[in-house]
């Protein structure tokens, strides 16, 4: 049987990070074994539903590089991917679980309900439905349940759980696992309303759509023995499950919005690079066996595997994220990056933003910086003549120096074409100047970058005044010794 797994997120929201490493790693599963990876929407809870979510969320899928075969975005149709166009078959399912004895009607009140969650908090019970106290048709019988639905009385429909038994499934990263009837709740299938909820639907859909393997986080874990009792219900099989790690914050509790960002839209708006993103999400849960930390999609592909995901849960290291993202942005072709950067610098302001300079630059300082955008500060004294105001500290260093000023006028007065364009003339220049005032060269250096920069730290020097040219090296020079 070929391969079709599905990503199926509820339009509640943004696409958050832990869906999009979710969606990927269906995504990488599915084209590993030449399969299918469908979208679906899963809109059963119409109380919580945000305006564009879904949209949002298939955008960000997109950016990342993860795209779907089925769904309702492919070739503009809804098909049979969106659970709210499909309640009348949801319904049909649940009835029939019903005449098979393997769900049953419960006409319990809110109130009543709260009623009995008191009651299991005050005797320290974990909360769960109460088959034996509460108003269903095992306390009212056969009779009354029929006379109240004939009335049309309010009332869900709730899974029938084997109490004695226990569930048992296999998980491809987690190995076998066991729970107790006793530890499942009847779950409600159909609402009040006749509106399905997640479980009934999730499974319906999963057999229809002939869904081979659900990988899927592992919060769901819980829902997985439900879910199971109802394939086994309806007589079907069910398919290979894979519950995968959550994502964590550094001090390893569950990934929010206090540690950082978390929603896919926040990482592509400060900049980083979808390829970046997608790679590192890939490695967060998941070891490739080897020492290898880049990849391209196409080389996810070819070395995913569910074997090699982990149980344990997945720290959310954003130092490292940061890093990849610098590592990615080496790699670019520079004069793409300038055409992605002009808009910014214009924005801005800046006098030198011709492409080709633009370009040149990038390529000088991306080394020192991890995001593009980065680049209009870090290097924003090669963009522009107006130059960040010197600390009164920061100058005197330099104005009380009478050696250090002896240097800096012999460098200004060997500064020509030669001397810029060519490393050793520009060696053999910086050493005489210090040499002139009795200086190691690179106690001249320092000063030098500051002069010209003013900044104490940045690209290589002699790139950075290759850069600017003989004039605005000049211009600079001459200006900071008469002011």
């Amino acid at each position: 049987m070929s391969v079709r797994v599905r990503f199926a997120p509820s339009p509640t929201g943004f696409l958050h990070i832990g869906s999009l490493r979710t969606a990927l790693y269906n995504y990488l599963f599915a084209k590993h074994h030449g399969g299918t990876c469908i979208l679906r929407i899963e809109d059963t809870d119409r109380t919580r539903l945000v305006e564009g979510a879904m949209e949002e969320q298939i955008k960000s899928l997109e950016w990342a590089g993860v795209v779907f075969d089925e769904g309702p975005h492919v070739g503009g149709s809804h098909g049979p991917y969106t659970q709210s166009e499909r309640f009348d078959l949801y319904r049909q399912y649940g009835m029939q679980l019903v005449k098979s004895d393997a769900a049953y009607y419960a006409f319990d009140t809110s109130e009543e309900l709260d009623a009995m969650r008191q009651r299991q908090q005050a005797a320290g019970i974990a909360p769960k439905y109460d088959r034996s106290a509460m108003r269903n048709q095992f306390t009212i019988g056969e009779h009354e349940a029929q006379r109240l639905l004939d009335e049309n009385a309010q009332h869900v429909i709730r899974l029938k759980v084997p109490i004695h038994s226990d569930v048992r499934f296999h998980d491809a990263v987690r190995g076998d696992v066991v729970f107790s009837g006793r530890e499942i709740d009847d779950q409600i299938l159909l609402k009040s309303d006749g509106f399905p909820t997640y479980h009934l639907a999730n499974v319906v859909d999963d057999h229809l759509m002939e869904i081979t393997h659900v990988i899927r986080a592992e919060e769901w874990l819980p829902s997985t023995p439900k879910h199971v009792l109802l394939y086994e219900a309806f007589g079907w099989t069910p398919p290979t499950f894979a519950h995968v790690p959550l994502l964590l914050n550094p001090d390893r509790s569950k990934m929010s919005k206090r540690h950082g960002d978390v929603m896919v839209q926040d990482f592509a708006k400060k900049g980083f690079f979808p390829e970046a993103l997608a790679n590192f999400v890939a490695l967060c849960g998941w070891n490739p066996g080897t020492d290898t930390e880049f990849f391209s999609m196409t080389e996810l592909i070819e070395a995913f595997s569910l074997e090699r995901v982990n149980k344990a849960g997945a720290v959310f290291d954003y130092q490292k994220l940061h890093w990849m993202n610098g590592e990615y942005l080496k790699t670019r072709a520079p004069e793409v990056l300038a055409e992605e950067l002009l808009p910014t610098l214009v924005t801005r302001g800046f006098e030198y933003v011709q492409p080709a300079f633009v370009a040149s630059v990038i390529a000088l300082v991306r080394e020192r910086v991890h995001f593009l955008q980065d680049v209009t500060d870090f290097a924003d004294y090669l963009f522009g003549d107006v130059l960040s105001p010197l600390s009164e500290e920061a100058a005197a260093t330099i104005t009380g120096n009478e050696a250090l000023i002896t240097a800096v006028q012999t460098f200004r007065s060997g500064l020509n074409d030669e001397t810029i364009e060519n490393l050793d003339a520009f060696k053999e220049l910086s050493k005489n100047s210090a040499e002139s005032a009795g200086m190691k060269v690179g106690a001249f250096m320092k000063p030098l970058r500051l002069v010209l920069t003013h900044r104490e730290v940045g690209a290589d020097l002699f790139g950075t005044i290759k850069l600017l040219g003989v004039q605005r090296c000049g211009f600079r020079l001459d200006a900071f010794f008469s002011s």
